[in-house]
């Protein structure tokens, strides 16, 4: 008996907004070629070849850019964007449709960064493994370098043979409590998640997603889009069940959230400074390279990260920024409070001009 397929299910219906203002509204951060001439979509399908087939999530203004860019990709397009809750209990609900409840979901946002692509695509196979024997919800959790505080935490319990109880789900620390969960063996919530169709199905009729599940099932995906809430699927279901379990994944990784992450991902020069001279996608996918030695003046400067688009950018006396010039937009912002971009993002939505 043939077994029923694996999805790699690609999420990249954000914005990404912490990136801005190389990432906008029309303009998320999954369509910037900001690790070379792909863009994170485009990196992030070409390693979910692991997978029987390749599905990416996302919302109607952005179905033709993603089209474009990942035409061997199937696209599920949900009608409003929710956060990954609502967008997940969707796009699992027609791989089950069109693949059927025993295919086996892994879960891939578009915004990583990832060495060792052999290893990833062996824990990867490993968790979809452990989802189809065990019944059970996966969550892959990062083996962290650093106490971040940008990111949330998975508490590991008792472990198996290549995977570990999931005892629990932790919000995004302050220092002190993320150096506390590192020497606890803590792991980072990546974001990436394995199921069967009909297990996630089961548990998310028991959740805040249930009157999604159910309008679905009735063939009314907007009735039940309007009848529930933003809000993420750790919340929504992966805290609420008794036998999650984590799968270890030991390899590179990053999460381009922030333009600190540039820091530890691009070359710098003597002084720590990491340049990027952005390449743009149009509408119609085309690029327009930049040049990191015309991008940036460093004048005893160091340890800044600098993004442009086309402006020349100096620094005279500064250390620890991230500059960002795109389009009519200047960013400057101390590399430590990276995060606060999406305050100020906040406050720009507030007055229209996002």
């Amino acid at each position: 008996m043939t077994s029923a397929p694996v999805v790699a299910l690609v999420l990249a219906g954000g914005t990404g907004s912490r990136l801005y203002p190389a990432s906008r509204s029309t303009r998320p951060k999954q369509f910037l070629p900001l690790l070379g001439e792909e863009t994170l979509l485009e990196r992030t399908v070409d390693r979910a070849s692991f997978a029987d087939h390749v599905v990416v999530s996302t919302r109607p203004e952005l179905e033709a850019d993603v089209r474009d860019l990942v035409p061997g990709a199937e696209v599920v397009v949900e009608p409003v964007g929710k956060d990954t809750g609502p967008a997940l209990a969707y796009a699992t609900h027609c791989i089950g449709e069109r693949y059927g409840d025993d295919a086996v979901v892994v879960v891939l946002p578009s915004d990583h960064t990832v060495g060792d692509v052999a290893r990833f695509t062996e824990t990867l196979e490993r968790g979809a493994g452990v989802a189809r024997a065990a019944d059970r919800l996966v969550a892959f959790g990062v083996d962290p370098t650093r106490p971040e505080t940008g990111y949330g935490y998975i508490e590991p319990g008792r472990e198996h043979d290549g995977f570990a109880d999931l005892d629990a789900f932790h919000e995004k620390p302050d220092a002190e409590t993320a150096a506390r969960y590192i020497e606890a063996g803590y792991l980072w919530n990546a974001g990436m998640f394995a199921w069967r169709v009909e297990t996630f199905r089961a548990a998310a009729h028991d959740s805040p997603l249930a009157p999604l599940v159910r309008a679905l099932d009735d063939g009314d995906v907007d009735g039940g889009f309007d009848a529930v809430e933003p809000t993420s699927v750790d919340y929504a279901v992966m805290e609420r069940v008794s036998d999650a379990v984590v799968v270890p994944l030991e390899v590179p990784w990053d999460d381009l959230g922030s333009w600190d992450a540039l820091a530890r991902l691009l070359p710098a020069d003597d002084d720590g400074n990491v340049v990027h001279a952005g390449t743009d996608v149009g509408e119609a996918g085309h690029e327009t390279d930049g040049s990191e030695a015309d991008a940036a003046l460093f004048v005893d400067s160091g340890d800044n990260v600098v993004v442009s688009d086309g402006p020349h950018v100096s620094l005279a006396g500064v250390d620890g920024l991230a500059v960002v010039a795109w389009d009519d937009r200047v960013l400057v912002v101390p590399k430590e409070s990276a995060q606060r971009v999406r305050d100020v993002v906040s406050m720009l939505k507030q007055q229209g001009r996002f």
